[in-house]
């Protein structure tokens, strides 16, 4: 769904980072039958492409006006046939080119998973790979670690269950010239295993491209010329490319992607993506509703199948969900119900791009939409609220009164949840923090669930342990048992959220960082009004030997408390304004800054060690004594945070 990764700076764009992306295509599903959907009512004027034309129109220019979007692409297609496609707004501001659907590329993002999922199928469908084999089965230059019992299989891979763990760090590359083969770069940029597979859905760009590595591996020819001797030429996609640079011949098709600043837009460079197969594609609203087509046929366009109809079909259903009730995922798309009908859909986002392809196999009907600048995260999911909304109408549902016991059961609800699509092993970890859920009451059975930057949910208990949206369309279960606390969002099932214990939280964390800092802040002060009150005493001769100095301790508290102040607002400093850097590498003031808390660290122990004769041989008074002591304590519990966010050391 999401290509970009869990980093600060989209965390305000995404979470996103890693809620980043995952809770704007919210969308509806009954507390009980969520992926068994009632018969479809007839689409209102769907058939009439003048109807479809002017209503998209309204659509679109409402948000390119009201959401400052330069440019947009819209396909869709029904019963097999294009309905409607047209390019609003412009492709290049600068030259004044507007946004053509059969000829300007859009970046997809994610959309471009579906590609990949699709190529894995075909060649399941040839007896080239075993969706239920060890993948380790298809590598050849390196081996993914026997972490737990279970061997990770191409199936987990489609429906996200690998286990593992999400890494944001060197997904870009600074020019094409600078990707590296698949084969290199997956076997160096390995996320963890942090859980078994099977057991939880943990969105993963790492497992697409890993599969994507697969398809060469076993077809024996590079990703790229795979995908378009198997699926662009079969369906006429002739302006669509996984290839980076985009070649000559549709480059200059290719639209700018934007960045408002100051109220005018700036033109970005383009993207490279070393994780290809997972979101590097570029394409046209025509050739994606060729694709589309395709998918609503059971693999077949015009006299061509890309897809035999049981692999579709099989490609199409649900193979894993994290409870009955709510929508889960097929292989590669993953289902969401609007308006009461089942989805197949995949979002895609890069930095600038931000796309949506839904498909609606019982009504034969797809649409494909793509923005090319921020605020088309948003815009897409309004985009396909108001199609549905308007030919596929949502059932009237009353409102419920509270159950019985709710107010027990929102004592164990409430609290922070952390998304199972997070990183834990390396220094990613400390972005957690920004991406936390907290769950509160709000009485009469209601709850309200906030997510970072996004506008809060509100719900009310419509079953036990089950909540729907008041004003909108999402349903929220909680699992409660001895492994403790999940919540599910019901159209956000490529991954689930985990309670967190009270020293995970966010505010546990911020307390005692406040708490330090206003220690380390007094020792630096006292720093150096210590030493004008030593130069006092020894001229006026009063300073006792043994009795009123200590020197070392003096000095080492002022600076392990001035190193870790600096720590704190070096990583601030970078996280507010270079974290989009770490998508290509470790930046060298990050390494600078952890160099930085290792000596802290080191210097920590000869704090704490001169801290015992200033206790045993009475040196100063009782105040200077316990303030130096407290001190000592912060610095430890600054340690210890260092080494609970990965921070201690040098974990990449």
């Amino acid at each position: 769904m999401n290509f970009k990764p869990s980093l600060p700076r989209h965390t305000y764009i995404a979470l996103i980072s890693i809620v980043l992306c995952l809770l704007t295509c919210i969308i509806n599903t009954t507390p009980a039958l969520a992926a068994h959907t009632t018969p479809l009512p007839a689409p209102a004027n769907l058939a009439d492409p003048r109807d479809l034309e002017t209503f998209l129109d309204g659509v679109m220019a409402a948000q390119l006006k009201d959401d400052h979007i330069p440019g947009a692409t819209v396909s869709v297609v029904k019963d097999g046939k294009l309905l409607f496609a047209k390019g609003y707004g412009y492709a290049d501001l600068q030259h004044n080119e507007p946004v053509n659907a059969s000829t300007t590329l859009f970046r997809i993002g994610s959309v471009s998973k579906l590609f990949t999922w699709t190529a894995v199928m075909q060649l399941a469908e040839e007896g080239k790979v075993n969706l239920h084999a060890d993948v380790n089965t298809y590598l050849k230059t390196f081996k993914i670690p026997a972490t737990y019992p279970q061997p990770i299989t191409l199936a987990n891979l489609l429906t996200h269950t690998a286990g593992f763990e999400d890494s944001g760090l060197g997904i870009l590359v600074p020019t094409a010239h600078d990707l590296q083969p698949l084969g290199q770069w997956l076997a160096t940029h390995m996320p963890a295993r942090v859980r078994a597979p099977g057991v939880f859905t943990a969105y993963s760009n790492y497992g697409a491209t890993l599969a994507g590595y697969i398809v060469e591996q076993v077809s024996g020819m590079p990703f790229d010329q795979y995908i378009e001797q198997h699926i662009y030429q079969p369906l006429n996609m002739s302006q669509s490319t996984f290839r980076q640079p985009v070649p000559s011949q549709l480059a200059p098709h290719l639209s700018q992607g934007y960045t408002a600043v100051d109220g005018t837009y700036r033109a970005d460079l383009f993207e490279d993506v070393q994780e290809w197969p997972a979101g590097s594609m570029s394409s046209t609203a025509t050739d994606m509703a060729n694709f589309m087509i395709a998918h609503l046929q059971d693999g077949r366009y015009n006299n061509t199948h890309i897809l035999q109809p049981a692999t579709a079909e099989d490609m199409h259903k649900q193979h894993f969900a994290q409870d009955p009730r709510l929508p889960g995922m097929a292989y590669g798309f993953y289902e969401q119900s609007i308006n009461n009908v089942r989805l197949i859909v995949h979002g895609g986002d890069t930095g600038l791009f931000h796309s949506l392809l839904a498909l609606l196999p019982d009504a034969h009907v797809g649409l494909f939409v793509s923005y090319n600048s921020l605020a088309g995260e948003l815009a897409r999911d309004t985009f396909l609220q108001t199609f549905l909304d308007r030919y596929f109408p949502a059932p009237n549902i009353s409102q419920p009164a509270t159950l019985p016991g709710f107010s027990q059961r929102a004592d164990q609800i409430s609290g922070s949840y952390l998304a199972t699509r997070r990183n834990l092993t390396s220094f990613q970890k400390l972005f957690n923090l920004f991406s936390t859920i907290n769950v509160s009451p709000a009485g009469d059975g209601h709850l309200v669930i906030a997510v970072p930057g996004l506008q809060a949910l509100n719900v009310v208990e419509v079953a036990p342990w089950v909540f729907r949206q008041v004003d909108g369309p999402e349903t929220v279960i909680f699992h409660v048992n001895s492994d403790g606390t999940t919540m599910l969002l019901g159209n956000v099932p490529i991954e689930a959220f985990t309670k967190a214990a009270w020293y995970d939280t966010p505010t546990f964390h911020f307390l005692l960082l406040i708490v330090c800092l206003l220690l380390f802040l007094s020792a630096v002060l006292l720093w150096p009004l210590g030493f004008l009150r030593r130069a006092r005493l020894k001229r006026e001769g009063k300073i006792v030997s043994g009795n009123s100095r200590s020197p070392l301790l003096h000095v080492l508290a002022g600076i392990v408390s001035l190193l870790n102040i600096l720590f704190v607002a070096g990583l601030a400093f970078l996280i507010a304004s270079n974290s989009e850097t770490l998508e290509f590498s470790v930046p060298p003031t990050l390494i600078a800054l952890l160099t930085l808390a290792m000596i802290s660290s080191v210097l920590t122990i000869g704090v704490v060690l001169s801290l015992i004769p200033v206790w045993w041989r009475h040196i100063w008074n009782w105040g200077q004594r316990i303030h130096y002591t407290l001190i000592a304590l912060a610095a430890l519990a600054f340690v210890a945070e260092l080494a609970y966010w990965n921070l201690l050391g040098f974990r990449f």
